[in-house]
This record gives C-alpha cells, structure tokens and sequence, in this order.
C-alpha cells in the first residue's frame, strides 16, 4: 500500500522543486534573500523577517515543528509530537533523498519499520521533505526563525578515529563507509575497497556493526545475490580473494557488544570455520558478576563457548575462516614495503581487564606485549560520531549536542541556558548507543519536554502571527533552487527499486547515485 504526503495548502497552485505545492499569500511575492549578512553564523535578513511577518493566514495557537533527520528517532518523534499536539504541523527535513534510515538494517526489518513509519507520514498534518541538506540547503538559524521548534536527530555521519599511526594508510576504512558502500548509500558508491591483493581482513570492534561486515566479506555470494545488497558490491565480491576475517576486541569474550540474533547469523553461516581460544572464554570472579547482572551478555557468552566447543579443529582447504581475538588493542598500522602507502597489517598489543574505579565497570588496559598480525584491509568498528552545524551548541569530548532531557544548552558549562524552541533526540542526544527501541525511549522523553515547555507558556511563536512552517520553507528552498524530494518522489523510487529486483529474484535492486535517486523521485 502507498500513500501520498500531503504537501497542500488553501491558496492556488504554484509548482515549487517538481513537485505541486501551493504558493504563499499575494504580498509575501515581493520575498528576497538578498541582503542576508554572516556575522559567525547565518543570521536572517531584514527583508526576511519582514517576509514573516507578513505571513498570517495560520492561527498563532498551530505550532510549526520541523525534525531534522528522517531515521528512527526523527519518526518517532514525529509520531509523538502528532499524537500529544493536536493541530501541530510536523515536517520531517533529510539530506537523502529517502526516508528511513535505515541503510544497516536487512531487509526484512527494513520493511517492518518502512511500514509503521510510512503511517506517519500518512497523517495529513506530516510531510517528508527530502534532498535538503542542513548547513547546505538552509541553516540551522533559519530553521528556528520560520519553525516554532526544531528538533535535530540527524544522527552521526562520521567516525571516531583509533589516534595511532599508520591510519591514513589505504585499505583502511570506516565500517561505517563500508556498511554504506554496501547498501547502496549514494555518498559511498565509489568507495571501492581493494579485495583482491589479499585474502586477510580485521575487523577493529565487536560491536553488531563489526559483525554484520564480517557477515557481507564471508557469507557465499549466492547467498547475498538473492538479497538487496547493491550490485556494484555484490560484483566485487564475486571477485574477492578475502578468506579470512578477524574480529579484534580488546575486551573479553564476557563484555564483547554484539546482540544474540546477530551473532547466531554469522555462526550459522554455511560451511564456515570458526576459531576461539579456550584461554579467551574463562571467567574472573569479576566476569561472572558482570554477566550475572547482564541476560544478553550472558547469552552471547553461551554462543561463544558453543561455538568453540563445537568448530573444527582444523581448517579445510578453500574454506572461510573467522577469528575472535580478544584482549587485543591496535597499536600501530604496518606499511607494506611492496605497495608504498598501503596497510599491510598492524600491531597489537596485549591488554588485561582491571576495574574502572567508580563505574564498576572492568576496562582494558595495555600489558607492554605486541603482537604483529598481516592484511591488507583493515575495517575500523570504534564507534560513530556526530557532526556539529553552524549555531549549534556541541559537546566535542561527549560528541553529543548538551542537553537536559532534549533540551538543548548554550553551551556544556555548568552555566549553560537552554536554548528556547530547540532540542535534540537520538545520537545526537545520548551518543551512538543503543538499538531501534531505544530511540522509541529518547523520543518519549524529548516529546515530553517539549510538551512540558508548550504549558508552561516558554514555546511559543515569537510574536503574535504563526511562524509560516512549511510554506516558508518551500518558499526559501524553492528561491535556491533546491529540488526537493516529498514523500511521493520516495515511493516512486521505492516502486523502481522494486521493479528493477524483480527482474533479478532479489527484493530491490537500488539507486546508488545521487542523480539516479533524483531523476526516478521527480520524473
């Protein structure tokens, strides 16, 4: 079932970014960007507030939310803010074109959730406002003038870095590039990683993410041929001389972060030899508290220990291997002396787990013993990290905005005010932690702030007359010649995507640059 995002309005039609939308009221015509000044930050011009201010064909009592970001926690947030504010008006902004966030995600949970966030969007009072990128498209100072409040849940678009030499090395990447180079994400179509020159890979982490690339360098190709992975990888995987892949931790097998459904996938994969050590499985009086107080950890310990238990002693000939390698924490990147400039494997030095005075948690610390091992690529798992904007107050040691239960702070001090009409939900809020539920949670909480803050009279429109929303937005947008993507142009590429599977047995076969994914959403 489709359904259509309602972007419509009382007055005539004006086509805005290929896409029918209604014009604003006869005198804001006269609308000019010109003249809009940079002192630090865009600020906005004279002649736009005036613009404003002239728009009054809303009643004041209709706040204008806008959420920045269209994954999970922007949807669910959007959800909220439907349900508890009748008569709110909610626009969900993203730089993709499409919707959902959810390029990590196979398949089938992929649907499960396209679906209950498309209701959404069904609701007449949301739209999806794609292609618009913030700091690029519009700024962040400019999204508080034309909305009452404004919501960031963007997420985190880059990477936290290991700090050690060798990184810059080629045939090192982000798991992040790699996790998006494989699901079509149009930022990493022309990533390209080297899997011919060797037949080793480490997997830096022993996270979900860490596992889930292991899964795509093991799992056999005719496997992934059947499913939505991009083609470009799928061709180059075909071709992959990778045979074995370590996934590095410099924990224990008894604090590593993997979840029980993901970890019995890549057990389970076909014909696959798997090594642990046994030496890595036994638990300290302090491992065994850890895992009294943790039902999932304590599984994934099971699974582990089954899993040695079970393996091969010995690895046949031609077959895949992985490798868990615990208490092991990068130290050095190793260059190769045949190719100048390429990783050729790295350093490791041994750690042992102590406690974390305070936190009762067990920490890895160095031992002063190294261990070399070989590759030629390198896949690094160490966690995501957020991206500051113009104007927005940022934490850079947390990598989180500050916050008081989403309210934004001025700044992360003890002193720090907050930041009227502006709030935070997601990873952006509490850091890159945490699964789809959770940010269902963070929404829950950031909603009832901003609901707490509407009674108590501190959100607001800045003056007597409505702020204009989304018609001013259009407007502004329209006058930059940004060509936006509303939800309709989403389904038409999610209608393509799925033709195009069809003819290949597979359940889509996507749109992976950035012209492609405009061409099908406007057409």
């Amino acid at each position: 079932m489709h359904y259509k995002c309602r972007l419509c309005f009382k007055q005539q039609p004006l086509k805005v970014a290929n896409s029918v939308l209604n014009p604003l009221p006869k005198q804001t015509e006269i609308f000019s960007i010109a003249g809009i000044e940079k002192s630090g930050e865009m600020v906005i011009s004279r002649a736009l507030r005036r613009f404003w201010r002239s728009y009054s064909t809303v009643s004041s009592d209709r706040l204008r939310f806008c959420i920045v970001g269209s994954g999970p926690a922007g949807f669910y947030t959007a959800d909220k803010i439907l349900k508890s504010h009748e008569g709110a008006e909610v626009d969900i902004v993203d730089r993709l074109p499409t919707p959902f966030g959810l390029v990590s995600l196979p398949e089938h949970l992929q649907q499960i959730v396209t679906n209950q966030f498309s209701r959404v969007v069904q609701n007449g009072r949301c739209s999806f406002i794609g292609n618009v990128s913030l700091g690029a498209s519009i700024s962040l100072a400019e999204l508080r003038e034309l909305y009452d409040v404004v919501v960031l849940s963007y997420g985190a678009e880059s990477d936290q870095a290991l700090g050690i030499p060798g990184e810059e090395l080629a045939g090192i990447y982000a798991a992040r590039e790699f996790v998006w180079w494989y699901n079509g994400h149009p930022d990493c179509r022309n990533l390209a990683p080297d899997l011919k020159s060797s037949d080793t890979a480490v997997i830096i982490g022993q996270g979900n993410v860490a596992l889930d690339v292991a899964r795509i360098l093991l799992r056999p190709t005719s496997e992934l041929a059947t499913t939505d992975i991009a083609s470009h990888t799928l061709a180059a995987l075909e071709e992959s001389s990778i045979r074995k892949v370590y996934l590095v931790g410099r924990r224990g097998a008894a604090q590593a972060a993997f979840t029980a459904k993901e970890l019995r996938e890549v057990l389970g994969i076909k014909d696959l030899f798997i090594e642990i050590q046994q030496a890595d499985l036994s638990k300290t009086p302090a491992d065994e508290e850890e895992l009294k107080r943790n039902r999932i950890k304590r599984r994934i310990h099971e699974l582990l220990s089954k899993a040695a238990t079970s393996a091969a002693s010995v690895c046949s000939p031609g077959q895949k291997e992985l490798h868990f390698v615990f208490f092991r924490k990068p130290d050095r990147f190793l260059e190769s002396d045949c190719r100048s400039g390429h990783v050729a494997g790295l350093r490791l030095e041994r750690t042992i787990l102590k406690e974390d005075v305070g936190s009762g948690r067990q920490i890895a610390v160095g031992t002063g013993l190294f261990d070399e091992m070989e590759c030629g690529l390198v896949l690094k798992s160490v966690g995501y990290k957020s991206i500051p904007v113009d104007g927005l107050p940022f934490d850079h040691h947390k990598g989180i905005v500050p916050n008081v239960r989403g309210r934004v702070l001025s700044e992360a001090s003890g002193d720090a005010q907050v930041e009227k009409g502006l709030y935070v939900c997601g990873w952006l809020k509490r850091g890159p932690t945490g699964i789809i539920a959770t940010n269902l949670y963070c929404a829950e909480e950031t909603v009832a702030s901003i609901s707490e803050d509407v009674e108590r009279g501190l959100v607001t429109s800045s003056s007597s007359l409505s702020k204009p929303g989304r018609e001013g937005l259009l407007q502004l947008l329209d006058s930059r010649n940004v060509k936006i993507v509303p939800f309709g142009g989403w389904e038409k590429i999610d209608s393509e995507e799925k033709r195009r599977g069809s003819l290949k047995n597979k359940p889509r076969e996507k749109l992976t640059t950035w012209q492609e994914l405009l061409e099908v959403a406007t057409k």
